[in-house]
Order: C-alpha cells, then structure tokens, then sequence
C-alpha cells in the first residue's frame, strides 16, 4: 500500500529546454508530482520569461506561476560542449520536453526520429505552434497570435469590440495536453516498453477548445455572436448589475429553471409560458426584451439580496468578482489550498496546490530556481570536476 509521503512521479526524470508558458506549464505539473525537472536555460539571462515583468518581489509573475520544484541548468547548446552536456543529461532521462523556435531542434540533432534512434527508452514531446509538418510548420506562434488564428478573438469582448482571453488559453491548452500526452507515453511505455513521441500545438490544442462554436458556425450558419458576459447560446445566462453596483451571473439551464426564476425571483409567473421566452431558443431570439425584464428586477435588489433570492430558487449564481476577491475566496482558504513557496533572493510567495488531488498521495511544493542555480551540482553528477566545470564557466559554455 502507498505510503502517503509518496510523489506518483518519484523516479521519473524530465529535461526540458524551455521557454515562456507552454512547455514550463506541462513540466511544472510533473515536477509537482514529484518528477525530477531538469530545466535546461541559457547562460545569463536564462528563459526569457523570467523577464516579463517585476512584480512578484523582483521576479516575473509568468515565471514564477510556472517554475516551482525544478531544477535549473544554464547550457550554451549553440557549443559543441553545451550539446554534449544535454545528451549526457537525456541518456539518463524518461522524457525530454521542448518549445524551442522552429527548427531549432532539429538544427541540434534531436528531433523525435533522432532521438528514438539515439535513445530508444527516452520520451520526446515537442510543444510548437501550428505542428512539425504542414504550410504553417516554420511560423512562430505565441499565445494572442493563435487565439486570432483559432477564431477566439472573433468571439471575447462586446459585440462593438473583440477582446483577447485574460490569460495565456493557448499556452495553458497546450500545456495540458502535453502533460497529458507524456502521462499517457510513461504508461504506454510502462506496459509496452515501447518510448513513444508526443507532439503538441498551440493551434490544434486551442482548435479543440473550440469545438461548440466551430460546429455552431458550421451547421448554424453564422457563428455566435459577441455579447460580453452573456452566453451566446444560453439565455439568461449572464451578468447583470444589482442596486449597489455589484455584478451578479446568473444562469437558467431548463425550463424547471425557467420556471423557478419567474415565479420566484422574478414575480412574474406569466412569463413562464411566454410564447417570446418558453424555450431556450426563444429565450436567445428575444433576449433584449428578456435582459429588460431582468435588469429591472436586478435594479430593485442589493446584489446580497439577489443571490439570496436566486439561492432560494435553486438558480446557480456568482458575483462577478475582481482578482483581489479571488484571492480572498472562501473556498480556497477553507479548503487549504494555499501553500508557501521560496523564490530567488529568499522572499516567500503563496503558490495554489494543483488542482487534482490524488488521494493517498501528495505533491511537492518546492523553490523557484534562479538561473543556473543547479548547475555545478548537475555536472557533478555526471562526472565532471572542479577544474572542468570552471572551464566550462570561463568558455561561458554554462
């Protein structure tokens, strides 16, 4: 039976030559579950996220969301030495992540087919932006550029704006399946003994994310329209400004729903049977006159009060909160989910546990790496001394 100071991924070694969000994301979930992270970075400046901002005591906000419990290696690869190092590193490797710039793999020798030649246990996942083959196969991809590509842009804002998504969804989708993928390739090649590649785009993994409005579009004929925090398909299913000022979301998901709204929140059971509201599509077709009825109703309300009433009615309900009463949600402090984590220079963060619980087990919650800051005990592990690894210093090869 597993003892529960036990991490699922103990054993399980990653390198990872990465970069900004996509591929630090996939690796920090397993290093989150006890694998070991080998974070490859260049010498000086490291990963390029580490400069995106400030904010976090002196360090990026991007950087230290997506950088806990990992190892971090600086390796000049453009150097014959610097590729050396990095082979020796996969030769003892599971897996090997990378969102390197198109081309910049195979420029190292370390494709998929090279790396299934070379090391034959070891399980490669490539994260680029629209796949390794195809007309888009050379084109670099970040984050806002595949959400216009994907059709996203097209449907966030207000039907006078488009708007991007207020974080990274192409990065984080990718981020995800790839996590997924190389959990799905340790298995397959537990049970097999057959290493297999994993590929990932942010393209194709925020193309999936769009499925409902891409088979709206296609079969309906016109796709959905922008309508800020309404839903587009759903009506009332939005947010909608009480008395004092606050934003409350509501939703009607059925017709009981429908029902329970009118007679209860809305006193106006005559609407139930309305022939302009008595189906979720009618309710879409004719929401202007709908929005009316219930943003006069929301006008009489304090927003306590409102989600009071809609709570009485069975009808799920938010306020529709800032980041600062985020933070302070009940539900995450109740539930623990808050732990502290060090980040360079020595400051402590409050970091979010992951989101899975897998009980029996737990996670690790470790430090923030500062650029290099494994380096000479890395090499020492393979092998190299005091006077090769100030050699390797002095040629600013690490």
């Amino acid at each position: 039976m597993e003892r529960p100071e036990e991490l699922p991924l103990s054993g399980v070694t990653v390198v990872s030559v990465e970069q900004a969000v996509a591929a630090p994301f996939a690796t920090r979930q397993l290093a989150d579950l006890g694998a070991r992270v080998i974070k490859v970075e260049r010498p000086g400046g490291g990963d390029f996220a580490r400069r995106y901002d400030t904010t976090v005591h002196g360090q990026s906000s991007y950087f230290v969301w997506l950088n806990r419990s990992k190892d971090s290696v600086t390796l000049d690869l453009k150097t014959d030495r610097g590729r050396r190092i990095l082979e020796q590193l996969l030769s003892e490797a599971d897996v090997f992540v990378h969102n390197l710039a198109p081309g910049a793999i195979g420029r190292l020798g370390l494709d998929a087919q090279t790396v299934a030649e070379r090391f034959p246990s070891l399980i490669p996942c490539a994260i680029s932006g629209y796949g390794s083959s195809g007309p888009w196969a050379d084109r670099k991809a970040y984050d806002l550029l595949v959400q216009c590509q994907t059709g996203l842009v097209s449907l966030t804002g207000s039907p006078q704006e488009t708007a991007r998504a207020g974080v990274s969804v192409a990065d984080i989708a990718a981020g995800m399946y790839a996590y997924s993928g190389i959990l799905t390739a340790l298995f397959a090649r537990a049970t097999t003994g057959i290493a297999r590649a994993v590929e990932v785009s942010l393209f194709e993994a925020l193309a999936e994310w769009m499925g409902q409005p891409a088979y709206y579009t296609r079969y309906g004929g016109s796709q959905p329209p922008r309508v800020g925090t309404q839903h587009a398909t759903i009506a009332p299913y939005g947010a909608y400004t009480a008395a004092d000022g606050k934003d409350v979301l509501f939703s009607v998901q059925n017709e009981r729903e429908w029902a329970a709204l009118c007679e209860q929140f809305l006193r106006r059971p005559d609407l139930v049977d309305d022939p302009r509201f008595a189906t979720g599509s009618a309710r879409v077709a004719h929401r202007e006159e709908l929005n009316a009825i219930v943003t006069g109703r929301f006008g009489e309300c304090d927003s306590g009060e409102v989600m009071t009433l809609l709570d009485k009615a069975g009808i799920a309900n938010a306020g529709v909160n800032d980041v600062e009463e985020f933070l302070a949600h009940p539900v995450l402090s109740a539930r623990g989910r808050w732990r502290d984590v060090r980040i360079p220079g020595g400051a402590t963060v409050s970091a979010l546990l992951p989101p899975v619980d897998l009980f029996g087990t737990t996670v690790r919650m470790g430090d923030i790496p500062a650029v290099g800051q494994h380096t000479e005990a890395i090499l020492a592990e393979l092998g190299y001394g005091t006077a090769e690894i100030d050699a390797l210093r002095a040629d600013h090869v690490i």
